[in-house]
This record gives structure tokens, sequence and C-alpha cells, in this order.
């Protein structure tokens, strides 16, 4: 019993080094006369599939070449805060294998059989940045030529890890990686090399690619590169697959809203100043601007800052501006026809700047407005500041009226009076003209801005 075993091993070491050494049964010879109307006779190529669990090769110190190619047909989903992307591909391999070959004009002119891939050696090549179980369905057929050339196609379906930019969200371009590594035999057993055309891979995912919904595809570009790992090298070709986001989702249901907000409250600047239902309009749009943005925070990434979000805090900030601008000239307003405080000399000299920019220095007062040198500038429907001032109470102008015969030094008191009401009025209403044009200046950058990231 124990020679016979030892006699089985020995043949088994002999049957492994007779298909392993260069040279020994280096081409399989098929039989045409097993050929007929129906192909090949099963039979002829069990010599082959016995082999399948080592490299074809007659010599082993040359590797094999496997030239690869895969058709993206379907973009399936982007995880922004997971990294990863969704995709549908047709991976496609093509070997040779010098054990397999015939003569097509000896045997009934054929030129290609069909096998199950199971029944022959297939290259060990995975998708480095694949992270998901490998769900290829099985039973899959190869295709063998007369000449030896074997093809094989296998549908994907690869999640893999994206590095995602959404700065620019919705507007993003992203350019994910597929990276195929041969992982079991380095290269002095296996190299990669290309079935396709780079250009005609694209062209073939473009044209056939079956999503219209969120991203569009762009095309395909290559890098080739060996990956070491300690001493050893595999052979790898990564590829880089370029697609964009369509923004006209965020665009309406985002950007669009957010600018009438912002439009409306922009609009609110022709109330007049001193309308007490002024400041409770801009805080309903205020509560409604806090209630968009709650509604719609789905729809925005949750990794990541993009330039929306920046957008968006801008505009809530300035209409939160917008509404302290509101209260504190209405304070300004009230302390004006009230009890108005002495006006600084720098903040005097600022006004007539920028209401006169040719008179810089300030000017003695006199009766009325006369003095001012200044134009009223104040939005449509605001009162005008001597109405103001034909609305201030105080003992002064009820001595006036009760006594035709005042002093000049109290008609002096009161002109002056009168003149830093003006002055106050003056400063808040050229207070709300400046946030009135800053925010169309926003507006105006704001739109810009959309339209030229729409269109590149």
């Amino acid at each position: 019993m124990g020679g016979s075993s030892f006699h089985r091993e020995r043949l088994s070491l002999y049957v492994v080094l007779g298909l392993l050494l260069p040279g020994r049964s280096s081409t399989l010879t098929i039989n045409c006369t097993k050929f007929g109307q129906y192909g090949a006779y099963p039979a002829v190529l069990d010599s082959v599939f016995d082999r399948k669990a080592f490299r074809p090769a007659t010599n082993f110190s040359i590797p094999t070449i496997v030239n690869i190619s895969f058709t993206l047909s379907a973009i399936l989903d982007v995880n922004e805060q997971l990294q990863l992307l969704s995709s549908f591909l047709w991976l496609e391999m093509v070997w040779d294998n010098p054990f397999i070959r015939w003569n097509s004009e000896e045997c009934a002119d054929v030129m290609r059989i069909s096998v199950a891939a199971e029944n022959l050696w297939l290259p060990s090549i995975l998708i480095v940045e694949f992270m998901d179980v490998d769900k290829t369905p099985k039973g899959l057929k190869a295709y063998i030529s007369n000449e030896g050339r074997i093809t094989y196609k296998k549908p994907m379906k690869v999640v893999s890890i994206c590095n995602l930019d959404i700065f620019y969200f919705p507007f993003d371009k992203q350019n994910c990686t597929l990276t195929f590594c041969s992982f079991l035999h380095t290269v002095d057993y296996m190299l990669l090399g290309m079935e396709k055309e780079v250009w005609e891979m694209s062209e073939t995912s473009r044209d056939i690619v079956q999503t219209n919904g969120e991203w569009e595809f762009l095309g395909i570009n290559k890098a080739t590169s060996k990956m070491s790992m300690g001493t050893s090298q595999y052979d790898q070709i990564m590829f880089y697959v370029a697609i964009r986001r369509r923004p006209s989702l965020y665009v309406i249901n985002l950007l669009v809203p957010s600018g009438f907000l912002v439009a409306i409250d922009a609009l609110s600047f022709y109330l007049p100043a001193e309308n007490k239902n002024r400041a409770p309009f801009k805080i309903t749009l205020l509560l409604g601007y806090n209630v968009f943005l709650l509604m719609m925070n789905d729809l925005l990434p949750t990794s990541g800052t993009p330039l929306i979000s920046v957008y968006f805090a801008l505009c809530l900030s300035l209409m939160v501006l917008s509404l302290l601008e509101t209260i504190f000239i209405t304070y300004l307003l009230h302390l004006a026809t009230t009890q108005p405080p002495p006006m600084p000399r720098w903040l005097h000299s600022l006004l007539l700047h920028c209401t006169s920019p040719r008179k810089c220095y300030p000017i003695a007062p006199q009766k009325g407005n006369k003095g001012l040198g200044l134009t009223t500038a104040h939005l449509p429907g605001v009162k005008e500041p001597v109405e103001l001032v034909g609305q201030v109470p105080g003992p002064r102008k009820e001595e006036l009226n009760g006594s035709p015969g005042s002093t000049r030094v109290q008609q002096e008191d009161e002109a002056q009076k009168q003149h830093l009401v003006s002055l106050w009025v003056q400063f808040s209403h050229t207070m709300d003209t400046l946030l009135f044009h800053f925010y169309l200046l926003f507006m105006v950058a704001s739109v810009v801005t959309v339209i030229v990231l729409w269109n590149t």
C-alpha cells in the first residue's frame, strides 16, 4: 500500500512537471476529424482544461501579456459623504494560450469557439479602488480563436472610492480613478496592455451610457505605472474617468429661491425709513430664509464646504445686516426728531464727502438747511427732513409761537437745532442708500458668478 501511494505521488509530480517544463507539449494540435457541423468535440479540449490551474506559457520566463479595456455603460450613484462612485462597466481581457491552436481550413472553417470560462485559466486582475464584493455572474463564456487568442468579457458593478472635490458644487467636475492591477503575478510573469485605444473606449462609453440623471460622462484618460510591494513589482494601468454634475436641479431648487428672497429683501429698501412695517417685513423674510435653508439641507453635500454654502451664509449675513441697519436707522430717526446729539466733526466731514464730493470741509450752520450745502438723498417715499423738523415738539417752538418778539439768540438756537436734525436725518438716508447699493452689487456679482460657472 505504501509503495503504491508513493508511485501515485511520483506520477502526479511527473504530470505537473510535464505541464510546466518548456518544450513539452508546447502546443495542442486539435484533431480536425472531431470537428463537424456541431462544432468541436468536447473531449478535444480536455487536455487544455486540465491545465487551467497553470499559466498558459511554453516558457515560464516569458511573461503573459494581458490586454484589457472596458466600456462604461452607466453611472449609478455618487456618494459625496462616503466618497464613493457606483458605476456599471463591461471589462474585456484578451490573452494568448499557446496550447490551443488549429488550422481553420482543415477544421471545417471554424474560426472561433466558445467555452465556459470556468474551464480556462483566467488572469487575476482586480480594481484597486474596488470597495465592494465582486458580484460578477457565474457561467460566463470565453471565446477562443483558431490562433489561440482568448477573449473574456464580464459585466461588473463597480463601487470604487473616489476623491471628490465638491468646492464648486453644483458646478463641479470629478476625476475618479479605476486602477487595474495584477495582484497575484509580478511583472516577471504578467504584463498589462491596452486592447483598445483610450479615445475608442471613451467614444464607445459616451455612445452607450444609459443614465441621464444627475451625472454626465465626459471622457476617459490613461496613465500607466508599476506598483511596488516590497521587492516585487506589479503591473497596473490607471484610468481617469471624468464626470460632471448636471446643475439644473440645484439651480432651480436652491439658487433661484435664494435669489428671489434676497431680491425681495433688497426691494424692501424702497419702503420709507420712517415706516413702522419695514423692520417686521425684514424679520419675516429672515425667518422664511432660515426655513428655506432647513428644507433644502438634504440637497447639499454633507462633507466639505462647497462654495454654495458660503453663498448662502453671505445671503443670510446680508439679510441680518439689513435688519440691523433698519433698526439702527429707525433709532437715529427717532433720536433726531426728539433729542439730536452733537454730530462729530469727522462724521460731518464724511457725510459732506459722500453727498457732495467737491465740499469736503465743514460749513458754518445757517438758517434752515441752506448752510448744509447738501441735497436731500433718500429713497422714494421718505419724508423731507424739513417736514420732520416741523414735527419736533419742545418749549422753544411753543415760546416762538406764543411770543412774536423773541430774541435773535433764540432764533439762532432753533436754527442750529434744525440744522442738527437735518444732519442726522441726512446721515440716516445716506446709510440706507449705501447698503441698498451694496445689496445691488452683491446680487449682480452673484448672478454673473453663477452664469460663468454654469457655462464653464
